[in-house]
């Protein structure tokens, strides 16, 4: 079983290379710093619900949808 820490980090560079986002510009647009999406997206860091909330704006879906496990066959964008 995955942790949510490893889902969250899948979920977050899968919408982001959907949208063509660089880790740099997401970190950018999200006003966190570069290295914290690289920490977060190799499941390393303990995420705030601020900072999913801040993310999945920019992503443009829903915060539960960084935390939720999904099948990436069967999953689309929004």
């Amino acid at each position: 079983m995955s942790s949510i820490l490893n889902v969250i980090g899948s979920n977050v560079r899968h919408y982001r290379t959907v949208l063509g986002l660089s880790q740099e510009k997401l970190a950018e647009l999200a006003r966190l710093h570069r290295t914290y999406i690289g920490a977060v997206e190799r499941g390393e860091r303990n995420i705030s619900a601020k900072n999913i909330a801040k993310i999945a704006e920019v992503l443009g879906v829903e915060p539960y949808r960084l935390m939720k496990k999904e099948s990436r066959k069967s999953s689309r964008l929004l």
